[in-house]
């Protein structure tokens, strides 16, 4: 295994930006000298959740997405909130997003955005044994819920309104998983 570079300095580059940005000078273990910028993540993360309506339906919802100016159809997701664990947070955005709370939620693993630039982890939580129940959440409008069959997960991926990578990584885990055909590491 690789040593890890040498941190020589930290410099915050926009103090009272929504994002906190990071400039890092670093020494690679060859004595090379880099400058690198990253973002700073929360120290809570955020969920992704795959709620199972039963063994074979997953509920997706659309919502607006404003970075690409359209709706998009993903999974259910949100930050994990201070005193949250990623089981207690998936139950929330579940209840605000979907209308429904899950009696048993299982974190599969989490999951990089981008770690070349981003310390940002979302942990996947598979929800089953849904209920109904609605909390009220921050999103501007309701949003549609859209059921799926798991087993057309490959018809899911070629919808044109389908294209945000942690919902197409979270459902394939969870597929996977409840095949029987992979555990994670720490169960």
């Amino acid at each position: 295994m690789r040593k890890l570079p040498v941190i020589h300095a930290r410099r915050s580059l926009d103090p009272a930006g929504r994002f906190a940005v990071e400039e890092i000078d670093l020494e690679f273990s060859n004595g090379a000298r880099r400058t690198f910028e990253r973002l700073k993540a929360s120290a809570l993360g955020a969920v992704i959740i795959v709620p199972m309506a039963d063994d074979d339906t997953v509920l997706l919802v659309r919502e607006y997405a404003a970075g690409l100016h359209r709706y998009e159809m993903g999974l259910p997701k949100g930050r994990i909130d201070e005193g949250e664990t990623p089981e207690l947070a998936a139950d929330r955005e579940l209840k605000e997003e979907v209308g429904m709370g899950a009696r048993q939620l299982t974190t599969l693993l989490p999951l990089a955005l981008a770690p070349s630039y981003m310390a940002h982890r979302t942990h996947v939580v598979l929800a089953q044994d849904l209920y109904p129940e609605r909390l009220e959440g921050d999103e501007p409008e309701e949003l549609e819920v859209v059921p799926w069959r798991l087993s057309a997960l490959n018809e899911l991926i070629n919808e044109p309104d389908f294209s945000e990578g942690r919902s197409i990584a979270a459902l394939f885990i969870a597929r996977e998983y409840l095949a029987g055909r992979w555990r994670p590491a720490h169960q």
